[in-house]
C-alpha cells in the first residue's frame, strides 16, 4: 500500500477495460477512488464488488478495495469534484470512417467537469488516459477549461493489454506523464509511487505521441515477423528458428540501436539486402508490403532532407560528412551524395569535408561509385574543417562529428542544419532537421 501521506483523491471517468482496471489498481496502491460511467450496469456491478467484465485478477481487486472502502462508484457532482485531486479520463476515442479519432466523448466529459467546478482552494488535475493526437490536451485546456486558472491538464497514456491488464498496471513496462505544468505532471507521477520502474516525465505533446509510437511499433514488429516468417517458409526455412535467433541479439536487434530519428540510411548492405529480399519474394509470388515499403520510406525521408537543405540561406553550402555514416570511408549508396547532386543541380556551390575520406586512398567499387555520381569530386573535397568553414555560407552536418569537430562547427557562427539529430546535446548554433 502507499503511505497514507501520499494518498490522493481520484475520480476515474469511464469504467471500460482501461478505466475499471485503473480504478481498481489505484485503489489497491492506496488512493481513494471514485469510478464513474454513463453505463449504470457497470457502476452497479463495481458497487456490488464485482467486475463488469472478465479480466484476470480484477474481481479480487475490486472486492478487496470496495470492502476496505478505498473504491466507490457513483456520479460526479460539485461536492465530489471539489474534493478530488485528479480526474482521470478513460473514455473511448473510436475511429471515424476516414481514420480520424472521435473526440466527442472526451469533450463531453470535460464539459461536464467544467460545468461542475466551483472555486477551488487546490488545483484540479485533469489526466487524459485516452489515446489522443498530440495537441489534444492543449486544446482542451485552451477551450473547455479556458476560464479556469485552477485546472491543469496531463497526458498519462495507458499501456494495458486485455487479459494481462492488472499485471501490466502493477508491473508496468512503461509509465509516461506529460503535463501543462511540471507540478501537475509530478503529481500524477506520484500516483504510481511504489510500483516498479521509473516514471518518464516528458512534454505534454510527447506523452500523447509516445502512445501512438508504441502501438505503431508493436504493429510493425508483428507485421515484420509475419512477413519474414512467410518468406522463410516459402524458402523452406524454419521461421520460428529465424526469429528466435534474431531476438537473441540484444545489442543491435532487440535494442535501442537504430531507434533514433536521424538521417536516411545507406551503405553497401541495407539497401542491397532489402532489394534482394523483395526481389526473391516477387519471384515466389509473395507480397511483402511492409518490407517493400522500407526503401521508399527511406527515399521519402531523404527527399525531406533535400528540401530542408535547399531552403538554407546562402549559395555556398559546406557539407560535413560524405560517407554513409561516421567512422568509415564507405561511400557506396551514401545519401549525402544524393543531396550534393541536388545542390549542384540547383546552382549551389558545394564544399565537402569528411575526416576519413582522402580521394587518393579510396579504390575499387567505392571509388567507382563516387566518381560516377560526382565526376568532379576532387574539386569539391576540402582537406580540413577550417577550409570547409571559411568557404561556406551555411553548413550541413550529414554525419555525427567528434566533440572537437562539433565545437569547431558551433564556433563558426554560420547557420547549421543538423541532419543527424546529434546524440550529444547540440549547441544553440545548431538546429535539427524537422
Amino acid at each position: 500500500m502507499k503511505d497514507v501521506h501520499s494518498k490522493q483523491s481520484v475520480i476515474v471517468m469511464g469504467l471500460g477495460y482501461v478505466g475499471c482496471v485503473t480504478t481498481a489498481c489505484l485503489a489497491e496502491i492506496g488512493h481513494s477512488v471514485l469510478g464513474v460511467d454513463r453505463d449504470l450496469n457497470k457502476v452497479e456491478a463495481v458497487r456490488k464488488a464485482q467486475s463488469p467484465f472478465f479480466e484476470a485478477g480484477l474481481d479480487n481487486l475490486i472486492q478487496r478495495n470496495v470492502t476496505e472502502g478505498r473504491l466507490q462508484t457513483g456520479t460526479i457532482d460539485e461536492k465530489t469534484l471539489g474534493a478530488a485531486d485528479v480526474v482521470m479520463l478513460c473514455v473511448g476515442t473510436p475511429s471515424q470512417a476516414n481514420g480520424n479519432i472521435d473526440l466527442s466523448h472526451l469533450r463531453r466529459v470535460c464539459g461536464e467537469i467544467s460545468a461542475l467546478l466551483r472555486p477551488r482552494t487546490k488545483r484540479l488535475i485533469v489526466a487524459v488516459r485516452s489515446t489522443v493526437f498530440p495537441g489534444t490536451c492543449e486544446n482542451l485546456l485552451e477551450t473547455i477549461f479556458a476560464h479556469r486558472d485552477d485546472v491543469d491538464i496531463v497526458s498519462n497514456p495507458e499501456f494495458l493489454r486485455e487479459g494481462t491488464a492488472v499485471k501490466d498496471f502493477m508491473e508496468p513496462s512503461l509509465l509516461v506523464v506529460g503535463g501543462s505544468t511540471d507540478e501537475a505532471a509530478q503529481s500524477v507521477a506520484d500516483l504510481y509511487a511504489g510500483l516498479p520502474g521509473e516514471v518518464s516525465i516528458v512534454s505534454l505533446r510527447a506523452a500523447e505521441m509516445i502512445k501512438y509510437a508504441c502501438n505503431a511499433f508493436h504493429a510493425l514488429k508483428i507485421g515484420f515477423a509475419n512477413e519474414i516468417g512467410s518468406l522463410a517458409s516459402s524458402l523452406g526455412v524454419n521461421p520460428e528458428q529465424v526469429m528466435a535467433t534474431l531476438c537473441r541479439d540484444t545489442k543491435l536487434n532487440i535494442a535501442p540501436t537504430y531507434l533514433k530519428p536521424g538521417f536516411a540510411f545507406g551503405g553497401s548492405c541495407l539497401p542491397k539486402d532489402l532489394r534482394a529480399l523483395t526481389f526473391r519474394a516477387a519471384r515466389l509470388d509473395l507480397k511483402l508490403p511492409l518490407l517493400e515499403s522500407v526503401l521508399p520510406s527511406n527515399d521519402e525521408h531523404l527527399r525531406r532532407s533535400i528540401r530542408d537543405v535547399l531552403e538554407l540561406p546562402g549559395k555556398r553550402i559546406g557539407i560535413f560528412g560524405l560517407a554513409f555514416k561516421e567512422d568509415t570511408d564507405d561511400l557506396r549508396e551514401s545519401p549525402v551524395i544524393t543531396i550534393i547532386e541536388h545542390l549542384i543541380g540547383k546552382g549551389r556551390t558545394v564544399r565537402i569535408y569528411d575526416p576519413h575520406i582522402q580521394l587518393d586512398e579510396i579504390y575499387g567499387s567505392n571509388l567507382s561509385f563516387v566518381v560516377s555520381a560526382l565526376p568532379h569530386i576532387g574539386r569539391l573535397l576540402t582537406r580540413n574543417l577550417d577550409s570547409l568553414i571559411s568557404s561556406s555560407d551555411t553548413l550541413v552536418v550529414a554525419q555525427k562529428p567528434t566533440a572537437s569537430a562539433l565545437e569547431q562547427l558551433s564556433a563558426s557562427g554560420l547557420p547549421i542544419l543538423d541532419l543527424t539529430r546529434l546524440g550529444m546535446k547540440p549547441p544553440p548554433a545548431l538546429r535539427s532537421s524537422a
